[in-house]
């Protein structure tokens, strides 16, 4: 992948990431109206405070692709919470699956930018 292809990925990745983990804390971006269904589990991970979890490791992960440091390592772990953010507009709530669409297509174009980080993990 040309390297200016791939940082301008790295850095999109990093502030949408960056973006969505501080709203969590913040409460910039207005909540959706959520099915009851999602509202359900929505509200049962925020009083488990599992949302908490997810937007420190957005935020996180959003400074280290920003910053170039340790991005090869988080973007790994950012692929669960993308993967679970798909899956979740996927079966509650797919009015809302594009920007969930939009984090792992990210998610794995930056993974393929870090591919040769990962020889010696995948060997």
């Amino acid at each position: 992948m040309n390297s200016k292809v791939f940082m301008i990925l790295r850095i999109l990745l990093g502030i949408f990431v960056l973006i969505f983990g501080l709203n969590k804390f913040l409460g910039f971006m207005p909540m959706p109206e959520l099915s009851a269904e999602a509202g359900a589990f929505f509200g049962a991970l925020t009083s488990a405070k599992t949302m908490t979890l997810v937007g420190i490791v957005e935020i996180v992960a959003g400074l280290a692709l920003i910053l170039n440091k340790y991005g090869a390592l988080l973007t790994i772990i950012l692929m669960s919470i993308s993967i679970n953010a798909v899956l979740f507009h996927a079966v509650l709530d797919p009015a809302g699956i594009a920007g969930a669409a939009v984090l792992l297509i990210l998610n794995i174009a930056v993974l393929y930018g870090y591919k040769d980080k990962y020889t010696n993990l995948l060997a």
